[in-house]
């Protein structure tokens, strides 16, 4: 009788980061013939795995060549390549997670799918336990007397775009308020453009966070915006990266290293200035 791992896909391309560093996590990585070129997690997968795909383009002669049973995509943004795979016959599931519950739910069903049903349950169970305590963490400075700060995400900086839906969530259970809440829901970078910069100033946001999707955060330049002298963030040096691998691949990465950092910066901006 076949288990359940043997009923699973066996020739797996992960065009996007999060389902790779997933799959290593499961330790199913045996199972994956191609990645993303912009996979840095886990870091072995570069040096192991032939990279066939950037984003918003793949080489699909490579990743027929590679005969996948399965290719696993994200969102809306990777349809050009999903269409073009499943054309060419290929078995394609693409995810939209672009909320908290989102990627856990993401996460739960490719450790399904590779028969890891039960170990994926115990690492999740294990991700949400660990959401609940830095929430608890947060919660005590505040009930405490402490106030929770504003916190500019800032996803790109020219022009200027806030955070996504994920990250403005793991904000909130680090105990921070995103400056832009009311644009967190819209999916695309293009729908959260502040085209104002000066609405950003009057906003006063205590802490600044940059992850400027790969390109280097510079602290010094967010600094000397012009109008950003009074802001209180650049004031009392609560300027930060996060990188982008981090908190912006909709994954494993993000609901651990990426909430562990955003919880850490806020934990330490309570007890110094709330």
């Amino acid at each position: 009788m076949s288990s359940s791992q043997d009923l699973g896909p066996r020739r797996i391309v992960c065009l996007t980061e999060e389902t790779t560093e997933w799959l290593y996590l499961l330790g199913q990585e045996w199972r994956i013939v191609g990645i993303s070129g912009y996979t840095v997690r886990p870091r072995r997968a570069r040096e192991e795995k032939p990279k066939v795909s950037a984003f918003l383009s793949a080489k699909i002669d490579k990743i027929l060549d590679l005969r996948p049973d399965c290719v696993f995509g994200f969102s809306d943004l990777q349809a050009d390549i999903a269409a073009a795979l499943i054309r060419a016959g290929v078995p394609v599931t693409v995810f939209n997670q672009r909320s908290v519950d989102d990627i856990f739910s993401m996460l739960y069903q490719v450790a399904a799918m590779v028969g890891c049903a039960e170990a994926g349950m115990a690492r999740i169970a294990a991700m949400r336990q660990r959401l609940d305590a830095i929430r608890a963490g947060a919660a005590a400075l505040q009930a405490a007397g402490k106030r929770r700060p504003r916190v500019f995400f800032e996803e790109w900086d020219e022009p200027h775009i806030s955070a996504i839906r994920w990250v403005s969530e793991l904000l909130d259970i680090a105990g921070g308020d995103d400056l832009f809440p009311e644009l967190a829901a819209r999916p695309l970078g293009k729908d959260r453009i502040i085209a104002d910069g000066a609405e950003i100033v009057r906003r006063a946001p205590d802490i600044v966070i940059g992850s400027w999707c790969g390109k280097k955060f510079r602290a010094e330049r967010v600094a000397a915006r012009p109008g950003w002298q009074d802001v209180p963030a650049v004031k009392t040096g609560q300027l930060f990266e996060i990188k982008s691998a981090d908190i912006l691949q909709p994954g494993p990465a993000a609901l651990t290293d990426g909430v562990e950092q955003l919880h850490r910066i806020v934990m330490d901006w309570m007890r110094q200035h709330g």
